[in-house]
């Protein structure tokens, strides 16, 4: 008998296998037995060599027992065992969804041990317990598969890292693990999220959460992201609904585990999802490890580094706090990303809009977008009140600049407008997919709707959700452009304070109900002059700093409130900022979920802005007779500054951040 296994049996008088078996029927006998667990992982497990331990586990000492804890600092494994023939199709699976299947090693057909992991190492006998898959159904829990020697001759083993791996490093760091301080599993639950099928393999991908200290959230994702072996960083958050989870108290595996206050919920990908991976394949004959129940390797887990690079350092950035979520970019993304931010406060009008400018907006809302699936941009400021049509030229190039980058981000896009300018906007639209501006057409909707509806509370629910329910919004963001907005006596007012009531539809409406009743919808509010919709959030500086603030400031707010110098400006700098996420292979990863490959940026460079692409912009307005807000001048020239010098001057600054040109 072993050194380890005559410590068990003497000082913590462990049952035998044996003994299980006889005793089975006698509950307090199992309670005493897990007991005796707990308190060997709280101390000699944590400390007990991998080697040891693999013969504890072939008493069948630790029947039940998650590994989390154990052998601490050591690599962990989740197993997926198939048969040879669907070998090729599991490994470029695993390939294909790195966050969920990191490979350690891969056996050879036949191969019971693990030579680079572990000495001495049995698949059939070093896993506390497994799960036997029949046909696509989990038909048995084993201890061992002994019984099944003759078929594991003709089968492949994947040893996929497992996150339990880096528990004691992150502690040790001083980032408390809440599962290993409270002696229990990790709560894992099955998502919404897909992973990348090959061949007969697909499913779902379960996830770990463990919670963490908000405070300690860029530590954790930091020192996690240099171990892609064992799940690498986080690819979730915040808030589980968003993948699929609806309640952390519903169904799920492993245990609960207890938040203390000021923790967030924190999602890895989990080797659990083995399990609907090899059932996926519906194979005669497969095998996985029960969710908890990891090969224990000899070998030593990664250990982080302090990274220098901040191309290769994550920041993590709270998005919003309802739905609460946090999204992740490099620090060299989010440093360039304020300074796209900086180039458009420049104020050669001399309104005075930087004392509104709040700093790190811009980060914030193209997070929100980068994550967004559908969303409305609302733009129109009938200014000219004596001409047709009454838009300026200050709005639309910006709102076709964020739908270009949108569109091109493979996300649906909708246009609202006034009716009685609903045409205007859908040929502005038409000519500029012809002139290659947008890739394909955008849906330009009227509100209120022009089916004669009232623009009350309820159609607004109807305009924004799916048959007015909250939680089945149409639109995940909305944004307005120099969309003027409602001021407190419920009037529209241009800079000068001039009434435009009676060409304005109550678009903000659609802020009103998004803002108040509906957490999935998010809002932005763009604009140069504090009368803008969205510019609610800073209404007081506008009276106090604005020329006629107090008449003419808008009540409504947004979520995430874009000041610039001129408002296109703020548009050209949210297609910048949404670009520069997207080349950033940090959050690509974080809103892939870490499945399937990476994605190209460079396709996005033609759906950037340029002086190119917005002169042809501006050429489709003068077509249309947009002319300039101050002026009423036609032509190059917007809030009276010229194109070709003021405007020409932001751009190249803008794409000089983006190291373009």
């Amino acid at each position: 008998m072993d050194k380890a296994h005559i410590f068990f049996r003497q000082v913590l008088k462990l049952p035998s296998l044996r003994e299980i078996t006889r005793d089975s029927g006698r509950t307090g006998f199992v309670r005493s037995l897990r007991s005796a667990a707990d308190m060997a992982s709280d101390g000699a497990l944590g400390k007990m060599h991998p080697r040891d331990l693999r013969k504890l586990i072939r008493s069948g000492n630790l029947n039940g027992r998650s590994t989390s804890g154990m052998c601490k600092g050591r690599t962990q494994a989740n197993l997926a065992i198939v048969h040879k023939s669907l070998a090729q199709d599991f490994l470029k699976f695993c390939q294909a969804n790195e966050g969920p299947f990191p490979l350690v090693y891969v056996s050879k057909v036949g191969e019971l041990g693990a030579p680079p992991l572990a000495e001495d190492s049995d698949i059939r006998t070093d896993v506390i317990q497994y799960r036997v898959h029949r046909d696509g159904t989990l038909t048995e829990k084993v201890g061992d598969l002994l019984e099944f020697t003759e078929q594991l001759k003709d089968m492949v083993t994947y040893y996929v890292g497992c996150s339990f791996s880096f528990e004691d490093t992150v502690m040790s760091a001083g980032v408390p693990i809440r599962n290993v301080e409270q002696g229990v599993n990790v709560s894992m639950y099955e998502s919404n999220v897909h992973c990348h099928p090959v061949g007969p393999f697909k499913c779902k991908m379960y996830l770990a959460m463990r919670p963490i200290p908000r405070d300690k959230l860029d530590i954790v994702y930091r020192m996690t992201h240099q171990m892609p072996d064992l799940h690498g960083a986080p690819i979730h958050i915040g808030d589980p609904a968003m993948i699929g989870v609806p309640d952390l108290k519903a169904v799920h595996l492993g245990d609960s585990v207890e938040f203390q206050p000021g923790d967030v919920p924190v999602f890895w990908c989990c080797g659990v999802s083995t399990a609907p991976a090899v059932q996926s394949a519906k194979s005669p004959l497969a095998f996985s490890h029960a969710p908890g129940c990891m090969f224990v390797a000899d070998a030593m887990a990664t250990i982080p580094t302090t990274i220098t690079d901040p191309a290769d350092t994550p920041k993590v950035v709270q998005v919003s706090q309802e739905p609460l979520l946090y999204s992740v970019a490099s620090e060299l993304a989010v440093d360039k990303i304020h300074r796209l931010e900086k180039v458009v406060q420049a104020d050669p009008g001399k309104r005075g809009i930087s004392d509104l400018h709040i700093p790190g907006e811009l980060l914030r809302c193209v997070l929100s977008l980068s994550h967004a699936s559908s969303v409305a941009v609302m733009t129109g400021f009938p200014c000219h009140t004596e001409l047709t049509p009454p838009e300026e030229n200050d709005g639309p190039p910006g709102a076709v600049a964020m739908a270009a980058m949108l569109q091109a981000l493979g996300k649906q896009v909708t246009m609202v407008m006034d009716a009685s300018r609903l045409q205007l906007m859908r040929d502005i639209v038409e000519d500029c997919v012809q002139a290659g501006i947008l890739k394909e057409g955008v849906a330009v909707l009227p509100y209120p709707p022009s089916n004669g509806t009232a623009p009350d509370r309820d159609s607004t629910l109807q305009f924004l959700t799916h048959d007015g329910d909250v939680s089945r919004p149409r639109y995940d963001h909305l944004v307005a452009i120099e969309r003027v907005g409602r001021a407190a006596d419920g009037t529209y007012r241009t800079m000068k304070a001039k009434d435009i009531s009676s060409l304005v539809s109550p678009i903000d409406q659609l802020f009103d109900v998004a803002n108040e009743e509906i957490p999935g919808i998010k809002t932005t509010g763009i604009g140069d002059g504090g009368n803008e919709l969205g510019m609610g959030r800073v209404q007081e500086k506008v009276h106090q700093f604005i020329p006629n603030g107090p008449e003419i400031a808008s009540t409504v707010p947004a979520d995430y409130t874009i000041t610039a110098g001129v408002s296109n400006w703020g548009g050209w700098a949210i297609a910048a900022g949404l670009y520069v996420l997207q080349a950033c292979p940090i959050h690509d990863r974080y809103l892939r979920r870490a499945v399937g490959f990476p994605r190209d940026s460079h396709k996005l460079l033609g759906s950037l802005p340029s002086l190119e692409r917005e002169e042809k912009v501006m050429s489709v307005m003068m077509k249309h007779d947009l002319r300039d807000g101050m002026t009423a001048e036609p032509g190059l020239v917007v809030d009276g500054l010229q194109f070709g010098s003021e405007h020409a001057q932001i751009m190249e600054n803008l794409r000089s951040i983006l190291e373009l040109d």
